[in-house]
């Protein structure tokens, strides 16, 4: 199904204090991955090695603001084409913040902003 929030990300000034935070705070799994430029991978609960393995949560992570498209907290939305969603956001008032990007080889990642200035991710999964 399109349209469902399947991420989150956390933008952080010191990345040790949000990490420490966080995980103190409601007892997520915090894993960073400096080949991902700093970047943390935040699991909320049970999971496997790409999603959580329980329905009713989501994965995120967290970032610095410096790489961050916006300086609040984002939810990212899967959508079945970027490009087509970045075209009908458009249509409705909406911008991009951050173009279509790949993301590994696991997908793509785009940021928008809603007429009301919200920062919103859009997820595509790679196809196989």
């Amino acid at each position: 199904m399109s349209g469902r929030v399947v991420h989150f990300e956390i933008p952080y000034d010191d990345g040790d204090r949000a990490r420490s935070f966080y995980k103190a705070a409601f007892d997520w799994e915090v894993v960073q991955m400096p080949d991902m430029g700093g970047y943390t991978l935040v699991m909320t609960g049970p999971s496997g090695e790409q999603e959580p393995t329980e329905p009713g949560f989501i994965n995120g992570g967290m970032l610095s603001r410096e790489m961050a498209s916006t300086r609040h907290p984002v939810v990212v939305v899967d959508v079945p084409s970027i490009d087509a969603t970045l075209e009908r956001m458009a249509e409705l008032g909406g911008s991009v913040v951050a173009g279509k990007m790949p993301v590994g080889d696991m997908g793509f990642a785009a940021y928008v902003s809603d007429p009301e200035g919200n920062v919103v991710g859009l997820w595509e999964t790679a196809r196989s």
